[in-house]
């Protein structure tokens, strides 16, 4: 289903001398928009709120940023209805009116680039009440990769395929959840890694004789070997990722992958937020 469409509704029984209301009638229409709008002004009323009393413990202006920042998230979100408020909804609502606002912040622009993306192929099937925002084009980094920031997953490309929809529930949806723990921190320290990763890489191309790739080794210095990717290719059943140069970084998983999890403990599909215990 696109976004905002509802499952088909079954006629309702004629009442005597009225003719039978059509399936997906202009009343029901109407009626759904109106739970939409109403979810959006209320999550974007108490984002808004969360976020002004959160930031301004740091400073008023602070304050007034955070509840921009978090007042439109909840619009965005309210309106599409990604919020699962019966499945951690509630704690990704607040972290991200809070802790998170930061990486959410850069999450808006990424709806910035969906929106201007000519189709940008939004996807609530991965969507809607799943506490994330999915796109199958908008922002990326290197093609064939998957790009995360905040609550917005984009460039996740072909998800009718069983793999690369698990990419996303188990890989990207680590990304999103890492964000809400790590709050402020989280891009700093992930870009930290990044950058130390170069400098580390170039290294040890040198030390190894230069029998690798020099880009090769530097990505799986300042990516593979970034204890956030470790962590979310550990979930995804994919430690060691092919892409890395063999001998780098971790030898283990960082953690079980959430595949095995759910077969044990018989549960959905769709994952919860990931546990910082491996």
């Amino acid at each position: 289903m696109q976004d905002g469409d509802s499952p088909a509704v079954p006629a309702r029984p004629a009442a005597p001398g009225k003719s039978a209301e059509p399936a997906g009638s202009a009343s029901d229409t109407a009626g759904a928009g109106a739970g939409r709008l109403a979810e959006a002004g209320v999550t974007g009323a108490a984002g808004a709120v969360l976020g002004w009393y959160f930031g301004g413990l740091v400073h008023p202006v602070v304050g007034a940023v955070v509840a921009a920042i978090s007042g439109i998230n909840g619009v965005v979100s309210g309106w599409r209805g990604v919020y699962g408020w019966r499945r951690h909804g509630l704690l990704a609502f607040v972290l991200d009116s809070t802790w998170a606002a930061v990486p959410v912040a850069g999450s808006l622009l990424a709806h910035a680039v969906g929106a201007a993306s000519s189709p940008a192929g939004y996807e609530p099937s991965l969507s809607r009440r799943q506490n994330r925002h999915v796109y199958r084009r908008g922002a990326r980094l290197k093609a064939g990769f998957a790009f995360t920031i905040g609550n917005v997953i984009s460039g996740a490309g072909d998800v009718d395929g069983a793999r690369r929809r698990r990419l996303i529930t188990d890989h990207e949806d680590v990304h999103v959840w890492q964000a809400r723990w790590f709050g402020p921190f989280y891009l700093a320290l992930y870009g930290a890694w990044a950058i130390g990763g170069v400098v580390a890489g170039w290294v040890l191309w040198m030390k190894r004789g230069r029998t690798a790739s020099l880009s090769s080794m530097i990505e799986s210095c300042s990516y593979y070997v970034n204890p956030f990717e470790w962590w979310a290719y550990s979930r995804d059943a994919h430690w060691p990722p092919p892409g890395k140069v063999h001998g780098v970084g971790w030898k283990r998983p960082a953690a079980r992958p959430l595949a095995a999890l759910r077969r044990r403990k018989r549960q959905d599909p769709e994952p919860g937020p990931p546990s910082l215990d491996p």
